[in-house]
């Protein structure tokens, strides 16, 4: 892809934008920063581009005037692909693409990518270390929270590019395609964004449109939708399996994971690792399969499996207080990936949910609690929904605060020594804070002040 000379728009101003707008930069084209918050601080985003760049920044109105000067946009994962203004774009024949596209084009490397509505931040960083464990160039990006576009500069040939991926990214690939890909499940999510399941489901599906026989692609075979999808993509298909034996793929057996493709190999018993419930032994699964399917050697692997202590913000013990056990599960924004909080709960629990409402049904979360939650203290704009679907579930405890802190300060009040406080809220933080690492890092904060 050539840039240089090109006028080219950057839609969004977040950390993805900002990272696209420098490597445009950089590599010679002329840039437009748009953003359509009119309130935002101008110059707060232009110390973000640094103070060389050239980076002309247009907030609030789009101009429609610049349709019929631009080469390109960018678009950032957080503005809808719907847009009216993106439909205007198409029409006159622009070239759309995402951050992670214009990365892809531009670096070099191969990409091993991963989606799925939970675990892909787990899988992601455990697969980073499996792969620093066995190459020397070795780069872990995308919506983990690090933009593809920030390390194209310092990508070589041989290196590899581990990228977290989400629905939102891949809603604006075009030539992307991973030389080993993952889809981990598939749950609702997101809806407000995509408004069906199937466009859902479809923008997952993205990650593995180009993959020829060449490369690989794992999937989760207790996911139908995904089976199903495995029987007609080019790639090479490999499933895991927490439920059953595989003939090809990875698989839990009386505790045991085992990668068999085509022999039978002992990866490791789950009681050698540091992560708690099945829904992460799934996610370890993934990982192996995606960097054996790669050529790393399997004891390396297992190197990296035994030491990985999981990630920030997802079911992360904090610290014991006065008795309590005090877990951030920040990362739960929805309810599949909060049941999974509360099941690896071992103790009786006070739990902090809700938050933004992305149109989620939240009776089965509520159902899977089985006698665990003493106390369910609810926040942010979903509470009153949340509260009423869990009067007709039969739950009766139940607080509502106005702000997290007050939340917090029930939480303490309640616990009592054994229990366990767990925040997994099965909402996004929109609204009450900037993402749900603010919202964890908060959390985290008042604990440890006790």
């Amino acid at each position: 892809m050539e840039v240089a000379e090109k006028k080219v728009l950057v839609f969004g101003s977040g950390i993805s934008g900002i990272g696209a707008a420098g490597l445009l930069e950089e590599r010679g084209a002329k840039v437009v920063l748009y953003d359509g918050n009119e309130k935002l601080d101008r110059q707060a985003v232009k110390d973000q581009l640094g103070t060389d760049s050239k980076t002309e920044i247009v907030l609030g109105a789009f101009p429609e005037e610049l349709l019929g000067v631009l080469d390109m946009v960018i678009i950032s994962p957080g503005v809808p692909t719907d847009l009216p203004i993106v439909k205007k774009m198409h029409e006159k024949k622009i070239p759309v693409i995402g951050e992670i596209e214009l990365a892809y084009q531009l670096g070099k490397g191969e990409v091993l990518a991963i989606t799925g509505t939970n675990g892909k931040t787990t899988t992601t960083a455990l697969l980073g270390e499996i792969m620093k464990n066995d190459r020397e160039s070795v780069f872990v990006v995308g919506n983990i929270g690090n933009p593809y576009t920030t390390v194209v500069d310092d990508t070589r040939e041989d290196s590899v590019i581990v990228a977290e991926m989400s629905s939102f990214q891949l809603e604006s690939t075009d030539a992307f395609r991973p030389r080993v890909s993952a889809i981990l499940n598939l749950t609702p999510d997101h809806l407000n964004r995509h408004h069906t399941m199937e466009a859902y489901i479809q923008a997952k599906m993205n990650i593995a449109k180009n993959q020829t026989q060449n490369d690989v692609c794992v999937l989760n075979y207790e996911d139908e939708v995904l089976r199903k999808f495995g029987e007609k993509i080019e790639a090479q298909v490999l499933y895991f399996s927490s439920r059953r034996k595989l003939e090809k793929g990875i698989y839990l057996e009386d505790g045991n994971i085992i990668y068999k493709n085509p022999e039978e190999c002992l990866v490791c018993n789950v009681k050698e690792l540091k992560l708690l419930g099945m829904h992460n032994f799934e996610n370890v699964m993934a990982a192996v399969a995606m960097a054996a399917a790669y050529g790393v050697p399997m004891e390396k692997i297992r190197e990296s499996v035994r030491t990985f202590a999981g990630v920030e913000h997802r079911i992360e013990f904090v610290a014991e207080k006065n008795g309590v056990a005090y877990y951030n599960d920040s990362k739960g924004t929805n309810p599949d990936a909060a049941i999974r909080g509360i099941q690896a709960m071992n103790r009786p629990t006070v739990l902090i949910g809700g938050g933004y409402d992305k149109n989620s049904d939240y009776k089965e979360w509520l159902m899977s609690f089985d006698g665990k939650v003493k106390e369910l203290v609810l926040i942010g704009q979903t509470k009153e929904k949340i509260a009423e679907e869990a009067r007709e579930c039969g739950l009766h405890n139940i607080t509502l605060a106005d702000t997290f802190e007050e939340a917090m300060d029930v939480c303490i009040r309640t616990a009592k020594p054994g229990d366990a406080v767990l925040l997994s809220p099965a909402c996004a933080s929109w609204g009450m804070f900037k993402n749900y690492e603010e919202r964890g890092d908060k959390f985290k904060e008042i604990v440890n002040s006790l």
